[in-house]
């Protein structure tokens, strides 16, 4: 690392960080910046939720900066300003963990190395500042302070427990998730005796939460390399107790180029995704899951409905995340449409009907997922019919062709003005027949021509109509 590491970071705090660690150092407070943004700014990664550790108490902390926030019984003050928020904990020490996630008891220090001793990863305990003054002279500039060996272990690309890593996995279960998630982050391997530790822990990620797991996943998938991280989950026992579905897919024989076994194809198929739209969480997401029906479908094989029964699977899945149902449900259906077959003989009609199954704000998504899939299966991504299929796409957004009711020429209130029927099922009905009429033919799409056709089809089913209104005046 760097003699001039501390300079940098000088350099690389934002403005509100630091106007905040100096009203804690005139004040008389130590004051550092510790955690995983110190860790990426001396990495030289874009560094991102800096965190504050000082002796200050947390009621000291809200009378210092107004409309600040005691968050929790941990220490926590969030600290408010118009350019963002940022945590600041008051140095404290860990007690007994009953329930491998949280400390049953935490009690206030003074001192910063007790404070770092209690971290998960000696890269993420690191601090940059300086302490309380100890006089009416200025103190000292601030400095970097590594007592775990983290800058080490930063510069080495590894990744080490502070301390015995079966007590800090025990401690808190989470970071066994959390030590996948950053080892795909950050292109750092797991040192041995920490790795070894992952696999004898394994099953006490049963103690955390589905939102906690569903947060560090996302995280994961954002990574240049998801693949790093998700390989990791499984290589340690983890994966059969997050995600049982997907560990079924070890060990399940699929016939592709690429070889190996289902999850290896899901692998390549996430890391190709992420490559297609990097930092696109959803659209990795989907592929991480796009295949997590063939378990249930596997006959003589193949996987026949394994896109309608991964579909249902993912959605239960993402529900267990706790993933919102507005992000949840475009995964879900890109999973139902992933097994698309695409004709150079498909009429503009089966193109545009294929935009109504799928949704004009989907069809790219889905194109991305099948190149992502077929890089995965050892394919060109494109072998040309994606792209003839995203030009004809296209044509036809462009052209504005109808596709959603909304886009019709009429509605149900005209239906029921011109055509003297009462609201009810019946009109929906017959504004969806327009619809197909429209996309099989949009030049049918005017006012004239769908009343035409509207009083047409209600007279042939023999729906009450009055009479009084002709499409002839409309």
């Amino acid at each position: 690392m760097p003699d001039d590491a501390g300079h940098r970071i000088a350099e690389l705090v934002p403005p509100r960080v630091m106007g905040l660690l100096r009203s804690l150092w005139e004040r008389g407070h130590a004051a550092w910046v510790v955690g995983g943004s110190l860790r990426d700014a001396l990495a030289g990664r874009e560094a991102a939720d800096w965190d504050v550790a000082t002796d200050a108490r947390p009621e000291r902390l809200v009378a210092i900066f107004p409309g600040s926030v005691y968050q929790n019984r941990f220490g926590t003050v969030l600290v408010r300003s118009s350019e963002g928020s940022v945590e600041v904990t008051t140095f404290r020490r860990d007690h007994v963990y009953a329930d491998h996630r949280r400390p049953k008891r935490v009690t206030f220090s003074d001192s910063l190395e007790e404070d770092l001793a209690r971290r998960d990863f000696t890269v993420n305990a690191l601090a940059w500042g300086h302490e309380a003054p100890r006089n009416d002279e200025d103190p000292a500039g601030p400095r970097l302070v590594d007592v775990v060996g983290g800058l080490a272990d930063l510069e080495a690309g590894v990744l080490r427990t502070v301390g015995d890593p079966r007590l800090r996995f025990d401690e808190d279960a989470l970071r066994l998730v959390r030590a996948a998630r950053l080892a795909a982050q950050l292109a750092f391997e797991i040192e041995p005796e920490t790795l070894a530790a992952m696999r004898e822990s394994a099953p006490l990620v049963q103690h955390v939460s589905s939102e906690r797991v569903g947060e560090e996943l996302r995280r994961l998938l954002g990574a240049p390399r998801p693949s790093r991280g998700l390989a990791l989950l499984q290589d340690t026992g983890q994966l059969a107790y997050l995600l049982p579905e997907l560990a079924r897919q070890v060990g399940l024989p699929q016939n592709k180029v690429l070889g190996g076994d289902c999850w290896d194809h899901t692998l390549a198929t996430v890391d190709a995704a992420a490559a297609i739209a990097p930092g696109d969480v959803r659209l990795v997401m989907a592929a991480l899951l796009h295949d997590i029906g063939k378990p249930d479908t596997l006959q003589d094989g193949h996987f026949i409905g394994h896109d309608d029964a991964g579909a249902a699977i993912a959605e239960r899945t993402l529900r267990t995340l706790a993933i919102p149902k507005a992000e949840a449900q475009p995964i879900v259906q890109l999973i139902r449409r992933h097994m698309f077959q695409y004709e150079a003989t498909w009429s503009d009609a089966a193109v545009r009907r294929f935009i109504q199954r799928v949704g004009a704000g989907q069809v790219d998504d889905l194109l991305r997922l099948r190149e992502a899939d077929n890089v995965g299966s050892g394919l060109p991504a494109d072998d040309g019919s994606i792209r003839a299929l995203r030009d004809r796409v296209q044509r036809e957004l462009t052209r504005g062709s109808p596709l959603t009711l909304a886009d019709l020429a009429v509605n149900g209130d005209d239906l029921c003005r011109e055509l003297g029927i009462e609201p009810g099922p019946v009109v929906g009905r017959i504004l969806k027949r327009l619809l197909e009429s429209v996309v099989a033919d949009p030049s049918r799409n005017t006012r004239w021509r769908c009343l035409v056709d509207a009083r047409e089809w209600v007279r042939e089913a023999g729906e009450p109509a009055a009479p009084r209104a002709s499409p002839g005046s409309a």
